[in-house]
């Protein structure tokens, strides 16, 4: 590790191959949390390099617990965090509107971090058990359309991390993989990130990695679709800001997005809009959602063909009958 300090240090940047074999080092638990704290605060102090992103990327996915879904193309749709707006369960219902939609989704998830309930509290409240097995895996994703991965279980080798995370008490690049390393390695994936600079690098290293993808951001800062303003949506076919009018909404308020103080509050308000029971706005922000990782999902389909599927999948119920079917399994 020395020599990989002195050579940041002298303001170089690591190649693909540098950056994943120096986090399969750390991964593997040859470095002394002194040298994890100096490696992450490099990164501190600078930007990252797509091409270091994409290397931490990789060695994390090798150290993983692998999950293997054969004869199925899968999605994952997730926002990264961090925007802090305390909206409400947008990604984990836009997850059950595509199963409802008899799409295939791995979705890769954990405990809230910028809002008070993220998609792991949602389906833990719910009764879903989380597991890494297989066997059980592939049973749900089968027979519901959904599987869900509870990130903590899938890698282990965040063990020689965490603490020296929980030490430093900021945010460092680590922050950023969670969306990128699905152990599934799904072939789509819809992410929404917190600014644009975010936005650029997500594009970078989902593309790199063959995987076809929308990295959306909400120019007010969502880290999805809010329809409070415009938003941009970066593909392999397009860069491109809308409007909320441009795809058939109207604009909605900070307020209509309200997620719940506590995970019983946010839970209620997850259950009030997928049994067809949520306002106009927010069924509108789920559609709006829901559409675009349809769209990426499909691209030969047209943006307006996909948010009628997704309306019609939360509308007649089936989005709902995932869910059920999902926490029966348990």
């Amino acid at each position: 590790m020395k020599e990989i300090l002195i050579y940041l240090f002298n303001q170089n940047i690591l190649t693909k191959q540098e950056a994943k074999d120096a986090l399969l080092g750390i991964g593997h638990g040859k470095y002394s949390d002194p040298e994890i704290a100096s490696f992450l605060t490099v990164f501190l102090m600078r930007k990252i390099h797509p091409d270091e992103l994409s290397g931490f990327r990789d060695a994390f996915l090798e150290l993983c617990i692998p999950v293997t879904i054969p004869d199925a193309i899968t999605i994952d749709v997730c926002g990264t965090g961090g925007d802090e707006k305390n909206t409400f369960n947008i990604s984990t219902l836009n997850a059950f509107v595509l199963a409802g939609a008899n799409v295939k989704v791995a979705k890769h998830g954990n405990y809230g971090v910028s809002s008070s309930c993220g998609s792991s509290n949602v389906l833990e409240y719910l009764g879903y058990k989380f597991s890494n097995d297989n066997d059980k895996i592939r049973k749900e994703i089968k027979e519901s359309n959904i599987c869900y991965l509870h990130a903590p279980l899938f890698h282990p080798s965040m063990k020689y991390v965490g603490p020296v995370r929980k030490s430093l008490k900021l945010k460092t690049f680590f922050n950023l993989l969670g969306p990128m390393v699905n152990p599934a390695k799904p072939q789509n994936q819809i992410v929404g990130v917190y600014n644009e600079e975010a936005l650029e690098l997500y594009h970078h290293v989902f593309s790199d990695a063959g995987i076809n993808n929308i990295i959306l951001y909400s120019l007010d800062g969502y880290d999805e679709i809010s329809l409070t303003g415009n938003f941009r949506a970066i593909s392999e076919n397009e860069d491109r800001i809308y409007t909320p009018e441009t795809i058939g909404f109207e604009k909605v308020k900070p307020e209509d997005l309200y997620g719940g103080n506590s995970v019983e509050e946010s839970v209620r308000l997850f259950l009030n809009i997928l049994e067809g029971n949520g306002t106009a706005s927010q069924n509108f922000v789920v559609f709006a959602n829901a559409g675009f990782a349809l769209k990426c999902y499909y691209p030969e389909k047209s943006l307006e063909e996909c948010v009628d599927i997704a309306r019609e999948s939360l509308e007649s119920g089936k989005a709902l009958n995932m869910l059920k079917k999902l926490i029966t399994l348990q």
